[in-house]
């Protein structure tokens, strides 16, 4: 927490606005759609239900195509089953661990040899790095496909110049407990289309139809935000900047540390985008470092300090084990390398120093 959370939660109190909506959930979204010089915001109950809302206002159906990014975590494509739509999913590439251009080339070469091109594509921007978002919204804008950007990660990242999360019909962010800036839970999508996010509001309450008794005519979810937790949200979102400025500090600690240390390659920053750097993450190779990601995992874990390997890709999950997948090149996929390979370090904003050096100490005890 910042420390001044509870000033906009007694706000709420004082006013007696403990319930959804109130004067915190309309500022919390003035703020975030000014913080990232869009025309509205609307705020949810997640990330997942800003892409499930998405999904709605674009229409997608029952049978319908998505297109997605592969490496994440499963919330970016649990939405597509919740609309009875098929996901396609798409490898990443080397430069930022992102969506494929390649890949989403072909994917969309065959949609339209079969008749059935996509209804979305839902972008990915990994661990706070934004995807190559200029040639994936060409591709996508050629073949006229609204683009929903995924920054459920990369909150305050930037793409030349321009805010993650800003690029596409829609964008979501989420406010989960591990994210950059957190309300506890919560989401938000985001857009220049005013009629839609207004459409939003109205699915996320159920969709109540304007009428002095109960009347709903299309169905509707228990998405909206509350005022308590935009409250959260309103004093959250003033430290972004410092959160990002802290992130990226860790990182570069990291990559000091390991500079001289073979086989450790960590995350790319592609040229003129800034990454929030949401977690440290890199690759083992085992071979050059006489180590694997796992032994680092491990070792840390004896030591009380929780590590993970990168997100196990969506095309690998049981769950989607009949969707179709598009590899980075043809009989190669890069995600299952970074799967394979991949670790995220402890990076909280709050991490102290001694803290830091506690888990580079533990990983050159293994060398």
């Amino acid at each position: 927490m910042s420390g001044n959370e509870q000033k906009y939660i007694q706000e709420a109190f004082d006013l007696n606005w403990v319930a959804p909506l109130g004067n915190n959930v309309d500022q919390f979204e003035k703020d975030l759609a000014t913080y990232n010089h869009m025309e509205g915001a609307s705020v949810l109950t997640s990330g997942t239900a800003a892409i499930h809302i998405a999904l709605r206002l674009l229409e997608v159906a029952e049978g319908d195509k998505v297109f997605c990014s592969s490496l994440t975590f499963i919330a970016s494509a649990n939405p597509i089953l919740y609309q009875g739509a098929d996901p396609v999913f798409i490898d990443s590439e080397p430069d930022t661990w992102n969506m494929s251009p390649q890949a989403l080339e072909r994917a969309f070469q065959d949609a339209e040899s079969e008749g059935q091109l996509p209804k979305a594509v839902i972008i990915v921007n990994l661990y706070g790095q934004s995807a190559k978002i200029e040639e994936l919204k060409e591709i996508c804008d050629r073949y006229e496909v609204a683009i929903i950007e995924d920054a459920a990660e990369s909150l305050g990242s930037e793409y030349k110049g321009k805010k993650s999360g800003t690029f596409g019909k829609f964008g979501i962010y989420s406010f989960n407990g591990n994210k950059i800036i957190t309300t506890s839970g919560g989401g938000a999508l985001v857009s220049n289309d005013i009629e839609a996010l207004n459409k939003s509001r109205f699915l996320a309450t159920q969709a109540r139809d304007q009428a002095i008794h109960y009347q709903h005519s299309e169905l509707g979810y228990n998405y909206r935000m509350s005022n308590i937790v935009a409250g959260i949200g309103r004093a959250q979102l003033k430290v972004l900047d410092d959160r990002v400025a802290k992130r990226r500090a860790i990182f570069d600690n990291y990559v000091e540390a390991f500079k001289d240390q073979p086989g450790f390659d960590f995350m790319p920053e592609l040229e003129e985008t800034k990454s929030n750097r949401w977690l440290t993450a890199l690759t083992i190779n085992p071979e050059a470092a006489g180590i694997t990601n796992m032994d680092i995992i491990h070792s840390l874990g004896n030591e009380n300090i929780e590590a993970r390997p990168v997100w196990k890709p969506l095309h690998l999950q049981p769950l989607f084990e009949d969707a179709k997948y598009y590899s980075h090149e043809e009989g190669y996929s890069y995600s299952d390398e970074l799967f394979k390979y991949g670790l995220c370090l402890p990076s909280g904003s709050n991490m102290t120093e001694e803290q830091q050096n506690r888990v580079i100490h533990t990983i050159k005890k293994l060398m």
